[in-house]
């Protein structure tokens, strides 16, 4: 299975004319994302599902079942957009809360037997070097931290650039 994460308007994300299989899961604003409030209920309480009832609390099992994540984000200050940010935030599920040593740095366990690809389009016409930099280090961070099988970083002034890359 493959996933799709993207801040994006329902138009923008239909101009860049990807055509998902149905394999393809697209998590989108919807307007229901609610914040992750860090009880830690996903750990203790429900494990490996968010306590909080919308349609995005499932994320962690989504992504044990992905063997490819791509994240379309507006880049801010270095990072992913608030709502991207968000959705990493609410997949805290996706590992266990016991901890192991891993190349000399504290990481929590992995929850699934899994792992998957992860690539990410930065996009925006005023990204710095700096601002790119410290994407490019969340990024592999967030691989490390996810058991990933490797990442890609990719940034674009536009969306056009984004299509661009897709097609």
């Amino acid at each position: 299975m493959k996933m799709i994460i993207h801040d994006l308007s329902e138009t923008e994300f239909a101009g860049l004319n990807l055509k998902p299989d149905t394999e393809t899961v697209i998590i989108s604003d919807n307007g229901t994302i609610r914040n992750c409030i860090g009880c830690f209920g996903c750990w203790v309480k429900t494990p490996g599902k968010c306590v909080v009832k919308d349609d995005y609390r499932n994320m962690g099992e989504l992504l044990s079942k992905c063997d490819e994540v791509t994240v379309i984000s507006k880049c801010v200050y270095g990072s992913y957009s608030p709502f991207v940010r968000n959705v990493w935030d609410r997949s805290i599920s996706y590992l266990l809360p016991y901890f192991v040593t891993k190349s000399g740095e504290t990481h929590h366990k992995n929850r699934y037997a899994h792992s998957f690809a992860l690539t990410v389009h930065f996009y925006g016409n005023d990204i710095t070097e700096k601002e790119k930099k410290t994407a490019g280090q969340l990024v592999v961070a967030n691989s490390r931290n996810l058991y990933s099988t490797g990442n890609r970083v990719y940034f674009h002034k536009d969306l056009q650039g984004v299509k661009e890359e897709f097609n």
